[in-house]
Formats: structure tokens, C-alpha cells, sequence
């Protein structure tokens, strides 16, 4: 599971670092949460068709997902993209995407993000409507609030393989397994440039915080770049979450 892929320097460092992990870890399903892929904000066909290219199979997203309006036919089609489920009904896309045995869910926090449909009640439709399909269940939820993705964590607990949380860009040092077999961590973390704030170049967000005035901000787009993941290991039998380790990277 691959952290917020933010920008050009976010693609360069799945395309550069993705081949070799696959073969040093043995992968068998990557994922990547490519909502910031698109210039830092949303997600289109070119940037997604980059992202498969390099190896990862599926992508899940956040409240950016609408950013680049281009995308949003695609996500009734067979791309392997998923928009957080707990939007309301007929909205374009699904809320999960399927490989076979293994299903991944992408759900989206309230707590400091936005009025959303509750992620709870949605995921208990969801496990309830797809009961007994799909051994293995894996989860982003997209959320700000480090106790709203604990709490899920354990609400799920026993019921999905694995929780794990996006949007904050900040990778968290709290991975471990719940008492039911549920993997979890509060934040993947960012793929992107090192030398930003959470992917901005740091001028911006400081007019921002300093003066307290509108900004755009600018993604970064040169200098060293970091690629923040999680390793998940699940018994397929069962379910249930063996390890979950960080597997994080930097280079120039």
C-alpha cells in the first residue's frame, strides 16, 4: 500500500523505486492512493495509466478525485481506480475495486474534511451486501483526524484484513495487528518531494499560515524525493493480517 502520489516527483519515484521492490519483496498486489498524482491535485488518464505502468494495480483517491474533471468518465470504466465509497448514491464511480479474491475498499473521513455520507454505516452495507465473497478486505480510509482512522481501525477489527489511513501525507510509526487479525496504520505517508510541506513548496504554505491570505500553492517539482508505503502480509486462508511493516525510501 502506496501513500499519496503527489506530483511528477511522486510518479518518477513509483516508476524508480516500484520494479525493484516488487521483486525484493515479492508483491502480489499494489496499490497506491493516487488522488495528488495529477500535478498535486486529482488524478487523470494520462497520470493513471503512468501509475499502472509502473506497476501498480490498483488506485484509490480522496476528496481530490473530482479535481481533473477528465477523469470522472473513467471511473465507471474498467480502471482499477476507486473514489471513496461513502459519497451519496449515483455519484460517478465505485467505492472499491476487485482482484479476484481480494477486495479494496476506499472510504473518506468527516472529521476536519467535509460532509460525507457516514464511512461506518457505509462499510457495514458494503461487508453485509458482499458477505462471504471476498477472504481478503483491504481499506483506505482518506481522513485527517488520527482518531477517526483508530477508531474505524478497530470498528473493523476482525471484519477486514487491513485499515489503513491517507491524506495527511505524514507517514506514522504506529503500525501493528489489532486483536482480531486486523492490520492497521493511521498514514501511509506521501511519495513525493522531501523538501516541501506535504508536497508544497513551503513559501506558499508559509504566506498562507503568516499572513493569513489566499495562495496557490505550488507543488514541488525538483530536489530529493521520499516514497512512504506499508507492507501487508495476509494469510489468504483466513483473512487475517500476518505483518504489516513500513517500507520507506529516499533518493535524489
Amino acid at each position: 500500500m502506496i501513500g499519496d502520489v503527489v506530483g511528477r516527483l511522486g510518479r518518477k519515484a513509483v516508476k524508480t523505486i516500484l520494479p525493484d521492490l516488487l521483486d525484493e519483496l515479492g508483491l502480489d498486489l499494489v496499490v497506491a492512493n493516487g488522488e495528488n498524482a495529477a500535478g498535486g491535485f486529482g488524478l487523470n488518464l494520462r497520470t493513471a495509466e503512468e501509475l499502472f505502468a509502473s506497476g501498480v494495480d490498483g488506485i484509490t483517491s480522496g476528496n481530490h478525485i473530482w479535481d481533473q474533471k477528465e477523469i470522472i468518465p473513467h471511473l465507471d470504466s474498467d480502471l482499477k481506480i476507486a473514489r471513496p465509497l461513502n459519497y451519496p448514491p449515483n455519484t460517478p464511480g465505485r467505492g472499491y475495486i476487485k482482484f479476484g479474491d481480494v477486495l479494496i475498499v476506499n472510504l473518506i473521513g468527516r472529521v476536519f474534511v467535509g460532509n460525507f455520507d457516514c464511512p461506518f454505516r457505509a462499510m457495514d452495507a458494503l461487508l453485509e451486501e458482499m458477505s462471504g465473497q471476498h477472504k481478503t478486505v483491504i481499506v483506505d480510509l482518506h481522513a485527517e483526524a488520527t482518531s477517526e482512522k483508530e477508531a474505524m481501525g478497530w470498528y473493523l477489527d476482525g471484519r477486514v484484513s487491513a485499515l489503513v489511513g491517507t491524506h495527511t501525507h505524514v507517514p506514522t510509526a504506529d503500525t501493528k495487528i489489532l486483536p482480531k487479525g486486523t492490520a492497521f496504520v493511521s498514514d501511509l505517508g506521501m511519495v513525493g518531494p522531501l523538501h516541501s510541506i506535504i508536497g508544497a513548496e513551503p513559501e506558499d504554505v508559509l504566506t498562507r499560515f503568516l499572513h493569513q491570505t489566499p495562495q496557490r500553492l505550488r507543488i514541488v517539482t525538483k530536489g530529493p524525493i521520499r516514497f512512504n508505503s506499508v507492507l501487508i502480509e495476509i494469510d489468504e486462508s483466513t483473512g487475517q493480517a500476518t505483518n504489516i511493516s513500513r517500507v520507506d525510501r529516499e533518493f535524489n
